[in-house]
């Protein structure tokens, strides 16, 4: 069913934009704000093919190599779980049978299962990321409180803590629970490794 955006609002909860879209039924929804949509303009989400243009969502099997795209689903009927950040967007590299190579906004290329929808486009606000925050309390109404380095702290608060006058530590860095914090790995074997070719530190992984 098409539907028209009627405006274009800031959510306080995401850094994209949302447009609200109106269908021909009168259900008014939310939808994730691409570049190059504006009010006004009709969109249309389809399991069949329908127009490459922003905000038209399909299956991946009937989008082109090469668009971008966003809000994309990693299992089918799940709903768009990643690429929704102001500015990102996807790209198709290939199809090969039943899954698409998905090249995301990290430099990770993934396979995700053609039947699986995604939005054309990418996400507005592009110049979130060069917003300079200001001031310190501008982060507190945000609700991100102050980061304090465990060198600075006494023996009590952290394992890097004390010293006699500015010390460096005396150990490698780690966490206030004695966990160190550079160069120890710790993600965890998941089933879905096995759908990364490509990590987004260039490691190629072997199929």
């Amino acid at each position: 069913m098409p539907g028209k955006v009627v405006s274009i609002e800031y959510d306080p909860n995401r850094s994209a934009r949302i447009a609200l879209i109106q269908y021909e039924d009168n259900d008014k929804r939310y939808i994730l704000w691409p570049v190059g949509l504006g009010k006004g303009d009709m969109i249309i989400a389809s399991s069949k093919e329908v127009d490459i243009k922003p905000g038209n969502a399909m299956p991946l099997r009937n989008i082109p190599p090469g668009s971008p795209i966003h809000n994309i689903e990693l299992r089918k009927g799940r709903g768009g779980k990643i690429v929704r950040s102001a500015g990102s967007y996807a790209q198709i590299l290939a199809k090969e049978g039943e899954y698409a190579h998905i090249k995301l906004p990290s430099g990770e290329v993934r396979l995700i299962g053609i039947d699986c929808m995604a939005t054309i486009g990418q996400i507005g606000n592009i110049e979130h990321n060069t917003i300079s925050i200001g001031k310190a309390g501008r982060s507190r109404w945000l609700g991100r409180m102050p980061k304090v380095r465990g060198v600075v702290m006494n023996p009590v608060d952290h394992p890097m803590g004390g010293g006699e006058g500015k010390s460096s530590g005396g150990r490698h860095p780690c966490s206030p629970w004695g966990q160190k914090s550079k160069g120890l790995k710790t993600r965890k074997t998941k089933p879905s490794d096995r759908f990364i070719l490509k990590r987004r530190n260039s490691k190629i992984v072997s199929a």
